[in-house]
């Protein structure tokens, strides 16, 4: 299990790779879909929540027209002209995401930064289904703005930092990554209504953890499964007379008989997810953790069977989580076709638990999963911003003065007492 970052960490390597500190250090967190699978794109609702893992982002202008990023990951610098900033490829497209940021801000009438030094610090698992590709989009967005004294209320940054991922990265995202990493709250879920988009926060009742299983699997033709489940969503509306999926109800189903077999099932699982976010937090209101933890379990069902996104892999981490001790439930989270599982448990859930989990996947897979612990946390923010006063040397100074001031009053009030005894 990877240490988490603090600023400090993202301070010294910034320095290490850049002779100078930054002046900007910001960090956005990764997320959980916690229920709510395939629905964004279908203008149906999702819980989500930040959790305590980020990607971090330092930042430091500089006279020189060019922009060079480096991250702990490639560990190379790239550098790209202020006048030329031409998409990049191979190792390096990673830069897509820092770079598409800073090249769509003129088109939310932002003002652009001028040369800078960049880095970024992560210490979310990649290829998790946690969203780090969000979570580089904001805290990047959140240093190019405090680095130009510019802000912006949270809906405009999250609208920022998805227009960059969609259309400068190339990657379609839906609502769910950007909005859970910006509106993130402790403790707290966040619901999308993606018709709106709108998002609102729902209280988390205290003492849960989440536990990621990382498979570290992708399925070979993964694009491809997605582009034809959404053309497959699409489909189905068109066919029942609606412009999206959300507009169908549980009460409706019988209107999919007249729908092929593979398109029936997928939108029966949209429209029956869709109710089982309402349940959810119909469920949290009350507290009851049993009956969210089964919605959570019967969502993956219907990953398994009826949309057809799940792996062996994953469902053989849901049977053996929910055989535990304080597990409430599990479910795939993000896209599926791999990925990782999602555990929701109480606090008594520990490393014991999870390693047996790690251990028979082992012996059934002959490979390892990464286990991750972690619980909710704030989303997007600044955590060093170039306004911030320099307090270390003034703190330095005043505190030299007032000890000076008090030392002379201690010596001239004894030196009267010395007097006034002494003659």
């Amino acid at each position: 299990m990877s240490k988490s970052i603090q600023s400090e960490d993202v301070q010294a390597l910034f320095e290490k790779v850049y002779g100078a500190a930054p002046t900007v250090i910001t960090r956005a967190p990764g997320r959980i879909e916690f229920i709510g699978n395939h629905t964004d794109y279908n203008e149906g609702t999702v819980l989500g929540a930040s959790i305590d893992r980020s990607v971090w982002v330092g930042l430091r202008l500089v006279e020189q027209p060019t922009m060079t990023f480096y991250s702990d990951l490639s560990k190379t610098k790239v550098t790209v002209p202020l006048d030329k900033p031409h998409k990049q490829e191979g190792d390096n497209s990673w830069v897509n995401y820092p770079l598409g940021c800073w090249v769509s801000m003129p088109v939310f009438n932002l003002k652009q930064t001028g040369g800078f030094e960049y880095l970024a610090l992560s210490d979310l698992p990649t290829g998790a289904g946690l969203s780090s590709s969000a979570a580089i989009d904001l805290a990047t967005c959140l240093a190019y703005l405090d680095a130009t004294n510019q802000t912006l209320d949270t809906q405009t940054l999250v609208k920022l930092a998805r227009y960059a991922e969609n259309n400068f990265a190339g990657v379609p995202c839906g609502f769910l990554d950007q909005t859970v990493s910006g509106f993130g709250k402790e403790n707290h879920l966040v619901y999308i209504d993606c018709k709106g988009p709108k998002a609102s926060t729902v209280a988390l009742p205290k003492g849960v953890r989440f536990w990621i299983f990382n498979t570290h699997t992708k399925h070979a033709l993964v694009d491809s499964f997605y582009s034809t489940r959404h053309k497959e969503c699409m489909d189905a509306a068109e066919a029942l007379g609606v412009k999206a999926l959300v507009e169908v109800s549980t009460k409706e189903m019988d209107k999919l008989e007249k729908l092929p077999s593979a398109v029936k099932l997928r939108a029966k699982h949209v429209i029956e997810e869709i109710d089982r976010v309402e349940q959810v937090m119909t469920a949290l209101s009350k507290s009851d953790l049993k009956q969210v933890g089964e919605l959570l379990v019967a969502s993956h069902r219907s990953s398994q069977t009826q949309f057809e996104n799940s792996t062996p892999e994953l469902d053989f981490l849901v049977d053996e989580i929910i055989k535990m001790p304080h597990v409430y439930g599990a479910r795939l989270t993000g896209g599926g076709f791999g990925g990782a599982v999602l555990a929701v448990v109480s606090a008594e859930f520990s490393e014991k638990e999870a390693d047996a989990v790690a251990t028979n996947y082992e012996k059934k897979f002959g490979k390892k999963v990464e286990v991750l612990q972690t619980k909710t946390g704030p989303g997007a923010q600044v955590i060093l911003s170039k306004s911030t006063p320099k307090k270390s040397q003034n703190n330095k100074t005043t505190m030299v003065i007032l000890f000076g001031i008090v030392g002379i009053s201690v010596g001239i009030m004894a030196a009267r007492r010395f007097f006034k005894t002494r003659f």
